[in-house]
């Protein structure tokens, strides 16, 4: 059976890694894919862009291709779910119209507001001096969001009215290009953050196990925000009646609302929640594809196949899919550039990958590259080091003694990640 996969980050590595252990599988093709892709069984990369949905799809018909899954989320909302439908391929990801949830953080909130979908308050704007009326009306923390794709980089909780104002400022002026033309600005949450990723077909769904990811460049959850530094499954503040509560009035309303409104759901759709004290969740942000640095963890923990779940998904046939879970706990732990978010590095030698592995963990390549037969840097998070556990504790010393082994200039990784779950189940 051949699958293409599209991507070429750490969360599509994490995902080849674990579909080429099924039996079933026989050939992996991913485009473009990773150097670290090229040294996994049964997988090969191929030179196509993600946003090329025409040879994507050509390569598709013309390898007779069993399933294609689509990793990133560009591809998703530019419609790549559509052309390959139309052609009669099968895929596995949202169509562009549900896609939207992501591609456009105006239109998610609007979607939750008018479903009853519980969020922040909130409002659009396209100019700056609306913004900062508003900004000035309701004061700080606030947070201000760019409106499209940003890579996970156009979030700002400002923690000043002089901070929140300036981001306005620089969004609408460019900062983020066309994602930016338009800023979304809510009401600051407080609480505990969770990643509640499902397996989505229609009206049907399979929670994944929870997770928790650090955004926050820095030890303590200081410094830039960023695409995330690491991530680590399960989060104990998702507990069983937060999970039953998320699963009945944010899930379920949501995947019914979009095929209420003519746009079903099929793939992995992420709920970025924020639980507070009283384990009450609001959606923080919807994305309509696995997290990263999420899949990571998620991924080491999953002791079914993932093949047949996104089989079942396609066919409609959901119900009928089963998933088993590790019991102890994964993490993974992002190796980053220094001038990570801000910049990225390029060109600088890897080194110790083997010694990480050799402590039987995992690496999975993000901004890798191969120049001149070695291995380089080619972006800013470059790679992600991950240990599954029989508790978080021991997950977390495996990963940080392989993230130890690893160097090249500059390079640097948060020693909390996991922070709060640790505190929350030794406390």
């Amino acid at each position: 059976m051949h699958l293409l996969l599209i991507g070429s980050g750490g969360r599509e590595h994490a995902m080849v890694w674990k579909l080429a252990q099924s039996d079933s599988v026989t050939r992996i093709s991913v485009a473009p894919g990773n150097p670290g892709m090229q040294q996994e069984s049964k997988v090969a990369t191929v030179d196509i862009a993600v946003n090329d949905s025409t040879a994507l799809l050509d390569f598709a018909e013309n390898e007779s291709v069993h399933l294609t899954i689509v990793g990133p989320e560009v591809p998703l909302v530019a419609g790549i779910v559509n052309r390959f439908e139309e052609a009669g391929q099968r895929i596995f990801g949202p169509t562009s119209a549900a896609a939207q949830l992501e591609g456009s953080k105006a239109f998610a909130k609007d979607f939750m507001a008018r479903h009853a979908i519980p969020t922040a308050a909130y409002a659009t704007f396209t100019e700056a001096g609306p913004a900062i009326d508003w900004i000035r009306q309701r004061g700080a923390p606030i947070v201000i969001k760019a409106d499209g794709l940003a890579a996970g980089k156009g979030v700002v909780v400002a923690q000043s009215i002089d901070e929140a104002c300036e981001a306005v400022r620089t969004m609408l002026a460019g900062q983020f290009g066309q994602a930016g033309s338009q800023v979304v600005i809510e009401e600051f949450l407080a609480g505990e953050e969770a990643s509640f990723i499902a397996v989505v077909s229609g009206r049907q769904c399979i929670p994944l196990a929870t997770s928790q990811d650090h955004k926050a460049r820095d030890d303590g959850d200081s410094g830039p925000n960023t695409g995330g530094m690491g991530a680590y499954s399960p989060a104990p503040v998702v507990t069983d009646a937060v999970h039953s509560h998320v699963v009945a009035d944010i899930l379920q309303p949501t995947i019914d609302a979009l095929a209420d409104d003519g746009m079903p759901f099929t793939g992995f759709l992420y709920v970025g929640l924020m639980i507070d004290q009283h384990g009450l969740a609001n959606v923080v942000e919807y994305n309509v594809r696995l997290g990263d640095p999420e899949t990571q963890p998620l991924m080491l923990r999953m002791r079914s196949e993932l093949l047949p779940l996104l089989d079942h998904a396609v066919n409609g046939t959901l119900p009928d899919a089963t998933v088993e879970w590790h019991p102890g706990s994964a993490i993974g732990i992002v190796v980053a550039a220094g001038e990570y978010p801000a910049g990225s590095s390029k060109g600088e030698l890897i080194t110790g990958i083997e010694q990480a592995e050799a402590h039987g963990n995992k690496v999975f390549h993000a901004g890798t590259r191969i120049e001149n037969d070695q291995l380089v840097t080619a972006g800013g998070r470059v790679l992600c080091v991950t240990a599954v556990g029989e508790n978080l504790a021991e997950a977390k010393r495996a990963a940080e003694t392989s993230a130890s082994c690893i160097r090249w200039k500059g390079c640097r990784y948060r020693r909390d990640i996991g922070h709060r779950a640790i505190t929350r189940l030794t406390s």
